[in-house]
């Protein structure tokens, strides 16, 4: 069985594309004797065939015809690494199409337009495997997918976005500002030059939607997911919840509401200092899971980097390859559409910041704006700026949609200079 040969077509050679190759070419005979399964890539697609490559392959493996890929006879199973949506879904379909079963990472793609590609990989009787499409190298869509698929699970949270939580631990650790943490990851490369999708949430959003509709068999998109980045924590946000006992991270929620209803957001919150996820440093992701019967698990390594992403995709390629040649069809399964829960109905507690002119009477308005709205303070803190005074608060238990009501109230009093942070607080009271 070791010698049954699997021809690979690789659409995109960048940092995951490249490591994927050099993984196959460096062990490819390793592979084989410990799955029983050859994988050889006979083509790649790349955008520039003249480009300098980090990792070597024969010239006539190379083509810019991303479409003469998925046609070839010589290409048993597709791996789509190039990103973004088009044309990546339309080569998708026509690999499933062409009988071929496909790889992906492409979270993007599977957040936006999912539904439509595992419905035509279940019409294919085909795989379509996207393992590396959270968390990089962490096994965790094949555990929600499988060892996982009857339990009833009541909420996945995470850090999922490497880039956020290294300026989060930058920020937290070294007392660093905003700007200059986002610096030092861009020099480490471990940030784009334009950081937007990673720093306001979108790339943690897309996975998040990805995760929910596993957890909960239902489809989720990356538009019923809300979303906020971590662009307006502020230094000193981080220090008070650190002296609190909390650490501030990026989050990434999915969970059953009261009513059946799925709840599915991402936003900076500081959680408590003995949770599991509060220890996750630097660019490394985690997934904390919560379920009926398994009660709690934890995945967690490193979220991203081209070797570690690539072998996540070869761990799927081995499947689809075991499963074409063992005539086994494809498991894809094909999910109703997800009732999305309101941002507004969320439960939580808060932490806000409020700057007002230091003057008598401004803190009981202020108390009393809260009470107006339903919303109990637990504790309040004020330090003084000369003529002005910037108030802390921690709030109990709270609707999203009344602590809302209260900030717009808030911003309408004279006294108030400004509405600062708001991080969602994680646990309970």
């Amino acid at each position: 069985m070791a010698g049954a040969e699997v021809r690979v077509g690789v659409l995109g050679c960048g940092h995951v594309g490249g490591a994927l190759v050099r993984l196959l070419a460096a062990d490819g005979d390793g592979i084989a004797e410990r799955t029983g399964v050859r994988l050889r890539v006979t083509r790649v697609a790349v955008r520039n065939l003249a480009r300098e490559r980090s990792v070597k392959i024969d010239q006539e493996l190379l083509t810019h015809e991303a479409a003469s890929v998925v046609s070839d006879p010589a290409v048993d199973v597709v791996v789509e690494l190039m990103g973004g949506i088009e044309p990546a879904r339309t080569l998708i379909l026509a690999a499933l199409a062409a009988g071929k079963p496909v790889v992906t990472a492409n979270k993007e793609l599977l957040a936006n337009v999912g539904s439509e590609l595992f419905e035509a990989a279940a019409s294919a009787g085909l795989d379509l495997l996207y393992e590396a499409a959270v968390a990089g190298a962490i096994p965790l869509i094949r555990p929600l997918r499988e060892s996982l698929a009857g339990e009833r699970i009541h909420r996945v949270m995470g850090i999922v976005n490497g880039t956020t939580n290294y300026i989060l631990t930058r920020m937290s650790e070294n007392n660093m500002a905003y700007g200059e943490a986002l610096a030092e990851a861009q020099r480490l490369g471990l940030a784009e030059r334009d950081p937007t999708a990673d720093v306001e949430g979108d790339d943690a959003s897309a996975k998040a939607a990805i995760l929910a509709s596993l957890a909960f068999g239902r489809d989720v998109v990356a538009g019923d997911v809300y979303r906020e980045g971590i662009t307006g924590v502020e230094s000193t946000d981080i220090a008070f919840a650190r002296r609190l006992g909390y650490e501030v991270k990026l989050l990434a929620v999915a969970e059953r509401a009261e009513d059946g209803a799925i709840a599915v957001r991402v936003h900076p919150a500081m959680v408590p200092r003995d949770h599991p996820l509060a220890g996750v440093r630097d660019s490394y992701n985690a997934v904390f899971i919560e379920g009926e019967a398994v009660g709690q698990l934890m995945f967690y390594g490193r979220g991203a980097g081209g070797l570690p992403t690539a072998a996540a995709v070869l761990g799927d390629l081995v499947d689809a390859a075991h499963n074409l040649r063992s005539g086994i069809g494809g498991r894809t399964v094909v999910r109703q559409r997800a009732r999305i829960s309101p941002i507004d109905a969320l439960r939580s507690q808060y932490y806000i910041t409020i700057d007002v002119v230091d003057r008598p009477g401004v803190l009981g308005a202020v108390a009393a704006t809260f009470g107006e709205h339903r919303v109990s303070i637990r504790s309040m803190e004020q330090v003084g700026l000369g003529d002005e005074a910037h108030l802390v608060f921690i709030t109990h238990t709270a609707t999203e949609g009344d602590l809302q009501a209260t900030l717009s109230a808030l911003r309408h009093l004279d006294a108030v200079e400004r509405v600062g942070g708001l991080l969602r607080v994680i646990g309970p009271e």
